[in-house]
């Protein structure tokens, strides 16, 4: 009898095993096609183990380990996958903080369809997560054995992390399209690889200081106002190679005023990483970790910046952002900066209707209500004005109809004929629907004060993810930088022709642009502008990417002045 029992026993365990051996060995099958580059896949491996220990340790059974962890990766895995078809980018562990800073009603909006297949699929893994907890556990593992594989397991997979040195490959990879689990899990241990708090990094920067070149003179004796618009996700189709329109070309690069190609740091999304770059003058990507949360953690670091100077020459300054007042952190970080007035959507008074207008993000409806508000403060002030417009109309996606009903079919027809890819003809529609709002804002402005000075700015923030199937169906070799490139133009109303540069203007990058727009307004520079100004040939189109010396003992120049604060604030 007892060798009965025994033999049962054996048999049981053995079946046990061999039950969980063969889970462990189709989770890692499915985990490997998952992450689809092998040299990030013993890392991937290694923290999947991990995870799996510390399961282990709290559930005792083996088997429900192996399933929960890979509930868990697939959970993760998705959830990155989701963020990079929206973003261009993969999940992130400093990504979390932003699901509850006002993103999530703005992605909801944007993409409810596929964020209710998300979460679908989101609730299906739950339950079966739920599932597996409530099953009878089979087996117990002593305390010690399971303590003593969480150790190995977290020992193995750090010497795998810095042995294999893959978090700066992953880093380098967030806006590929592999390895979701681990570029994740990477993240985690950097976001906890225990730098001071409160810290902000700066990579482009040298020990020693940069003596300021001398403050320039205004050329022009009565200010202009100024108005930037950004235009969200637009970027010059000639980019890839296609046709446009005389319309989208005159929007694009108008004849009469001063235009060209303009380096961004971001492709996809991430927008306020591009109205950092102009506010301030710096790249965004000088920070590194810290470049997407920025308005987060730079609220009241940069006391140098374009409104900030405006409002020292006299201007008022107003941000009309496309977004409401519980975005990211923006209310907090434009104040900061010395913009006096922040408006947003829902700060906007009848006829603008915010329920419609969130369905499109039409940049007919913004620009008209961010128009009227520059108007009313011309109306009351006769002081200079600087408005910074932020529009959302061309964001993502673009399987999704915006413009009116029988409204730019010609315009379709003709992308169409450029290149057969429907989200491609959503873009140039949507494009030709914002160059018509652009022509019809200037007429509007320019009719109402004639007698006010005026000087416009408008750029594309980055290149959608839609330019990812541009490049399937062109099948050209990928450029260096090319995803990074959209256009900036600078036209003048009611200002003296010759006032500004026209034509093809240098290709430059984004942190040049308030230089750029002080220069062709005729406004004095003062010390700091001044000497960017003169690192545009050393570092025009592509700021953080330059080597310069100048540039970096220019950046310590300005930490050692108490313009950029790097240590806790």
């Amino acid at each position: 009898m007892l060798s009965l029992a025994w033999s049962n026993s054996v048999f049981r365990a053995g079946e046990f095993y061999m039950a969980a051996f063969l889970a462990l060995l189709a989770s890692i099958g499915a985990f490997g096609v998952a992450e689809r580059k092998t040299e990030y896949l013993f890392f991937g491996l290694t923290a999947f183990a991990a995870l799996i220990s510390m399961i282990l340790l709290i559930v005792n059974d083996l088997q429900i380990s192996i399933a929960l962890a890979s509930i868990m990766a697939a959970a993760i895995i998705g959830t990155s996958g989701f963020k990079f078809k929206l973003s261009g980018f993969k999940l992130a562990a400093s990504d979390v903080p932003l699901l509850f800073a006002g993103t999530m009603r703005f992605v909801f909006v944007q993409y409810r369809r596929m964020v209710i297949l998300f979460l679908f699929c989101g609730l299906c893994l739950v339950a079966a997560a739920v599932s597996m907890l409530t099953s009878v556990t089979k087996t117990h593992l002593p305390l010690e054995h399971r303590l003593s594989l969480l150790t190995l397991s977290i020992g193995v997979c750090g010497l795998t992390y810095w042995a294999t040195g893959v978090a700066e490959k992953t880093r380098a990879a967030l806006n590929q399209n592999h390895s979701f689990f681990s570029s994740f899990i990477a993240s985690l241990v950097q976001s906890c690889s225990w730098r001071a708090a409160g810290v902000l990094k700066m990579s482009d920067i040298a020990s020693i200081g940069l003596p300021l070149c001398a403050p320039i003179k205004a050329r022009c004796a009565r200010f202009p106002d100024v108005l930037i618009i950004q235009h969200e996700s637009v970027f010059d189709p000639r980019t890839y190679g296609l046709p446009i329109e005389a319309d989208i070309a005159n929007f694009l690069s108008p004849g009469h005023g001063l235009h060209g190609g303009l380096n961004v740091d971001i492709f996809g999304g991430g927008s306020w990483q591009s109205e950092f770059s102009l506010l301030t003058g710096l790249s965004s990507a000088s920070f590194g970790r810290d470049s997407y949360h920025l308005y987060k953690r730079g609220a009241g670091r940069f006391a140098h910046s374009l409104p900030d100077s405006l409002g020292k020459l006299g201007y008022d300054t107003m941000l009309a952002a496309a977004c409401r007042r519980d975005f990211l952190n923006y209310e907090k970080f434009y104040a900061s900066i010395g913009m006096q007035q922040r408006v947003f959507t829902d700060d906007l008074p009848a006829p603008f209707d915010l329920e419609a207008f969130e369905k499109t993000s039409s940049d007919a409806m913004f620009l008209d209500a961010a128009v009227d508000l520059l108007a009313k403060q011309r109306d009351a002030k006769s002081g200079p004005q600087f408005l910074y417009a932020l529009t959302n109309f061309n964001h993502g996606p673009h399987d999704v109809e915006r413009t009116a009903p029988g409204m730019f079919d010609t315009q379709r027809a003709f992308a169409q004929a450029s290149l057969p890819d429907a989200q491609y003809v959503e873009y140039y529609a949507r494009l030709c629907e914002t160059a018509a709002t652009w022509r019809a804002m200037k007429a509007r402005l320019s009719s109402r004060h004639p007698d006010r000075p005026m000087l416009i700015l408008h750029y594309g923030d980055h290149q959608p993810v839609m330019v990812r199937r541009i490049q399937q169906h062109l099948r050209r070799p990928e450029l260096a930088g090319r995803q990074f490139r959209t256009f900036y133009a600078i036209e003048t109303l009611n200002m003296e022709q010759g006032a500004i540069a026209c034509g093809r203007g240098a290709d430059l990058d984004i942190a040049c642009l308030s230089t750029l727009v002080l220069q062709q307004a005729g406004l004095p520079l003062d010390g700091v502008f001044a000497t960017r100004a003169s690192l545009f040939d050393e570092c025009g189109d592509g700021y953080f990417l330059s080597t310069s010396e100048r540039k970096r003992r220019f950046h310590r120049t300005l930490v050692d002045a108490g313009l950029i604060k790097l240590e806790p604030v």
